[in-house]
């Protein structure tokens, strides 16, 4: 089990406040209907929401951003929008929100990626989503890369793929050999078309679900997903490879062979929206500020246990993560002192 201590964390988090992280990937407008639920429609066997509000937030690559914002990094937001009411929606709130737009690519030919989620009585319904998944065009490619050569001093790279078509072969691999070029981590949060292609990354952080579909077996048993985190590693050439197993926590397979399991802190879950790019922004911001990788995951499982709380998609901060970390130091501990009692 990793653990890492309040004193440690502000420490990391403070450093983490001077530096600049990139995330390149799909950006999304998450629309939310809110309401109750007291009746069933005549029309068909579905319950009917009386809607007491409609929310807008930033999803996908733009929530990731939103978090390292939240967590007192500075983050230069790269991704694709439409010409459409959607995507200058999106970039309204990302410029309210503090982040720069600069790095929101118009596409006229593509449409602005939009979730919209039905909520009754604080319960998700459905979801709706409006996307396309075309990889975008050479030109799109190309200014992307401009963005990431007019930061010189970027301490994380963050690859966010929700296989909408920004993070092509193309881009995965431009993007990874700039950062090694200069000694840059690279964190990729993948999916499954290009899973093969973060190749050389400095970490990988699939879910069990991604590492099962990318490796064509079930993962059950520890042994198993050890096994998977190891070829995982080995296959992709990458320093790290963590794979979140949900309500068990996460695993952590270091390029030495060290595997480490880090037990999950979440004590209710009402909605698992978001905590993925909570995490992967969590571990980039820490990482940037001089954690280990060992204690940059124990703190993203943290910062992700927190998040999954609240219902809808929210953002960690740097007092709430700080508070949470120093509730697990009570409790550690209060229960050093009752073993010793």
């Amino acid at each position: 089990m990793i653990a890492v201590s309040t004193a440690r964390a502000t420490e990391v988090l403070r450093k983490a406040a001077s530096a600049e992280v990139a995330v390149i990937g799909d950006v999304m407008l998450d629309r939310y209907f809110w309401g109750q639920v007291s009746r069933v429609s005549p029309e068909a066997p579905v319950p009917v929401v009386d809607v007491d509000e409609e929310t807008f937030h930033l999803g996908g690559a733009a929530n990731v951003a939103a978090n390292l914002l939240s967590l007192d990094v500075r983050p230069l937001l790269c991704g694709v929008i439409g010409d459409d009411s959607s995507g200058r929606m999106l970039a309204q709130i990302a410029r309210e929100s503090g982040l720069s737009d600069d790095g929101l690519l118009v596409a006229p030919n593509r449409p602005t990626t939009v979730k919209t989620r039905v909520i009754g009585n604080n319960q998700q319904i459905v979801r709706l989503d409006r996307e396309t998944r075309e990889d975008v065009d050479a030109g799109t490619s190309d200014r992307l890369l401009e963005l990431l050569r007019s930061r010189p001093s970027l301490a994380g790279i963050i690859l966010e793929d929700y296989d909408k078509g920004v993070l092509s072969t193309a881009v995965i691999q431009r993007v990874i050999g700039f950062a090694q070029e200069r000694g840059i981590p690279v964190l990729v949060d993948p999916k499954y078309r290009n899973f093969w292609s973060y190749q050389g990354a400095w970490l990988v952080k699939p879910n069990r679900k991604e590492a099962e579909e990318a490796l064509g077996r079930s993962l059950r048993s520890v042994d198993e997903i050890r096994q998977a985190g190891s070829e995982l590693l080995a296959r992709l050439q990458a320093a790290n490879v963590l794979i979140t197993l949900g309500s068990a926590g996460m695993m952590l397979v270091e390029h030495d062979g060290q595997v480490s399991t880090v037990p999950t802190v979440a004590r209710h879950v009402a909605d698992v929206s978001g905590a993925g790019d909570t995490a992967i922004a969590t571990l980039a911001a820490v990482v940037a500020g001089g954690a280990n990788v060992r204690e940059a995951a124990a703190l993203a499982n943290v910062a992700a246990g927190v998040v999954v709380a609240e219902p809808g998609i929210v953002t960690i901060t740097t007092e709430r993560l700080l508070q949470a970390i120093a509730e697990g130091d009570a409790t550690t501990s209060q229960d050093s002192d009752d073993a010793n009692a």
